[in-house]
């Protein structure tokens, strides 16, 4: 090497030209094209020849020089067909050095500037050819497809960020961006970024895209997609990051009508001969929530002098959808019905659950009807399950049944039969866990208010009673005839804090942390919760997948369809689980969404709270009036117990990133 030699070097995916000015050791002392000083290892170059140039002109023309060399190199260039060499020596397979390449390009006297030029142009078809040291090797006809391909899918993806990052531009800037359709890839992309980060597949060219916008946050993306009309403030992002399905398919809806549609034609009758009990002279009521809109239990009861039999009646949905159905499947994949605050999301179409299975009054419905016989003092003498036809006389709500239930004979008997059973259960070692439910109510003129229930209240004890009763009763037909189901048990808590008479608030929400996890299985276990020998499910079937495979395995005994084997409903029951943890984690969310929604425009504003224990930096503590945990920030100077008494004061709230921050005061 000498001072004075042409050199080349790659630099920023790119080949630049220098000369040489100086030797210092082993580093060359360069000017570039562009007019730079460098130091460079020899090791780093690509190309150099023998020309040398008088370095000691002007600088200028220097540079000069050296530009006018690269203008001849890249013209020289231009001549070089790639293709056709890489298909020439490609069969060889071997190393192949800089002059022989030089010499098959240009034949005649090739000299530095043609070396160069081969290899500027290979360089800038690289997929054809690998450059080492001055030789290169033919790339195989599968990798030069492969890196075709991904070089094109390179600059597509250029492309598409230039696009991209001008799009997201004008998005910022204009308080109203409207969508086109080939804004949706970017749209997409945003999406996936915000719900799965690093797992988005997307998510380096997202990053690209997002990192001149000034956006640099979950929460920036967010108010980008609500701005855009993609979601909204209060987008519920559990459903889209679980891929909850939120609508039925048009196939699934079409057989759910088509069901209505032949009912209609064909009202059920109560024809002889049938497996079914005419029940429709009982006086059949049901008690449900003021926004129910899917009855799938009712109830009756007859006084006889010395005897009473009530009656629990649930409407046989398997009589309309048929196992294995689309309609099944459908309801299958869901699991369940999805009820929060500001949604309700049915297992099956709401032209079955609200309407064809639904316990309407006045209509006749095929039923799945327990009736059991008890003595004046509410001990069960027997029980019976029969397939039947009933029609409901009354359909209440809690309110409506609390304000008559001193009036009105029946709805007195189902009180005491209830208060009698769950005495019976306490006495079995049941723990009756009493909380308020928050009920959370949205409203488009007033927002979100929140009401706290008593669900100890005459009604609701009846109908919860009487279901645990019912279930029970089906869970006793199952065992008995060796039918298997999906059994619900439950093993002892870990401590009991309070005896049959109930506790405090505290305890009863501090004895809640130590139940013991509920256990699904096809053959029968004890549940020491409800204090009983088995326990299913099955007085939900349009609303749970799980009672209704209660019902079929009842209907089953009758002849009414073929039984799920044991097999079958552990795969059930495997499948569904999954699915039933998300959907008891999306209502619990959502109502807790709400509820700090509602909290948002209660700053400043003091409470009550029960200290429940110490926590890190502070106390964990309850509002009783929303049956919410906090954490507490106490001075040091406090030494707080379980179950003390102390005014909070609400500090800051955000929903959407699920703070709330309350300080003692």
């Amino acid at each position: 090497m000498k001072i004075g030699n042409v050199v080349e070097f790659i630099d920023r995916q790119k080949i630049t030209c220098a000369v040489v000015v100086e030797l210092k050791g082993d580093r060359l002392h360069l000017i570039t094209e562009g007019n730079r000083e460098i130091n460079l290892s020899p090791k780093r170059l690509s190309h150099f020849s023998d020309a040398v140039l008088d370095t000691s002109v002007r600088r200028d023309k220097l540079v000069g020089t050296i530009k006018e060399i690269v203008a001849t190199r890249n013209a020289l260039m231009e001549q070089v067909n790639v293709v056709e060499l890489w298909e020439i020596l490609n069969s060889e397979q071997d190393w192949i050095d800089l002059a022989t390449v030089t010499g098959l390009c240009f034949p005649d006297a090739p000299d530095g500037d043609h070396e160069s030029a081969v290899v500027r142009a290979l360089f800038n078809q690289r997929h054809y050819f690998k450059f080492n040291h001055g030789r290169f090797f033919p790339h195989s006809e599968a990798e030069v497809q492969e890196m075709i391909v991904h070089a094109e899918e390179e600059k597509r993806c250029q492309e598409m960020v230039e696009r991209g990052r001008r799009w997201l531009k004008k998005v910022i800037e204009n308080a109203r961006m409207p969508l086109a359709e080939e804004d949706m890839p970017y749209v997409e992309m945003l999406k996936a970024y915000y719900l799965l980060e690093k797992e988005s597949p997307t998510f380096e060219l997202t990053r690209t895209l997002l990192s001149d916008s000034g956006i640099d946050s979950p929460d920036g993306i967010f108010h980008l997609l609500v701005k855009l009309g993609v979601w909204t403030s209060d987008e519920n992002i559990d459903l889209i990051r679980l891929e909850i399905p939120t609508r039925f398919s048009p196939g699934v809806t079409a057989s759910a009508q088509m069901l209505v549609q032949l009912r209609t034609a064909a009202p059920y009758t109560l024809s002889s001969g049938t497996v079914r009990k005419d029940l429709t002279h009982l006086s059949i009521l049901t008690i449900d929530g003021q926004a129910t809109l899917d009855f799938d239990d009712a109830m009756s009861i007859e006084d006889f002098g010395n005897q009473l039999r009530l009656g629990v009646h649930i409407t046989d949905v398997g009589e309309v959808i048929e196992r294995d159905s689309p309609l099944d499947r459908e309801a299958l994949s869901r699991g369940s019905s999805i009820y929060m605050p500001d949604r309700r999301i049915p297992m099956i179409p709401s032209d079955l659950s609200e309407n064809l299975c639904s316990l309407y009054s006045g209509e006749i419905r095929p039923a799945i009807s327990i009736l059991a016989k008890l003595n004046t003092s509410g001990e069960i003498m027997n029980w019976e399950i029969v397939p039947s036809m009933i029609r409901v006389k009354n359909q209440l709500t809690y309110q409506d049944a609390n304000l008559s239930v001193s009036d009105d004979p029946r709805l007195q008997a189902l009180v005491n039969v209830a208060l009698q059973y769950r005495r019976k259960r306490l006495c079995q070692g049941a723990l009756h866990i009493s909380l308020p439910e928050i009920h959370i109510r949205l409203d488009e003129s007033e927002g979100v208010s929140i009401n706290r229930i008593n669900r100890e209240s005459p009604s609701r004890l009846a109908v919860a009673e009487i279901m645990i009763l019912a279930n029970w009763i089906m869970a006793s037909f199952l065992k008995e005839r060796g039918i298997p189901a999906v059994f619900r048990s439950q093993p002892q808590p870990k401590g009991r804090l309070f005896n049959a008479d109930g506790g405090t608030l505290f305890q009863n929400w501090m004895q809640r942390k130590l139940l013991s996890r509920f256990v699904l299985g096809p053959e029968p276990e004890p549940h020491s919760g409800l204090g009983l020998d088995a326990y299913v499910t099955g007085t939900s079937p349009i609303r749970k997948y799980f009672d209704l495979i209660t019902q079929r395995q009842i209907r089953s005994a009758f002849g009414l369809e073929r039984p799920y084997s044991q097999q079958e409903v552990e795969g059930i029951i495997a499948e569904l689980e999954p699915v039933m943890a998300n959907v008891s984690a999306v209502q619990a969310r959502r109502s807790r969404y709400w509820l700090l929604k509602f909290l948002e425009k209660r700053i400043g504003q003091k409470e009550e709270a029960i200290v429940l224990g110490k926590a890190r930096n502070g106390y964990q503590a309850l509002i009783p009036e929303y049956m919410l945990e906090c954490r507490v920030s106490v001075p040091g100077s406090y030494d707080l117990k379980p179950e003390d008494v102390i005014q909070i004061t609400i500090q800051h709230v955000d929903a959407r990133k699920d703070i709330l921050n309350v300080f003692m005061g």
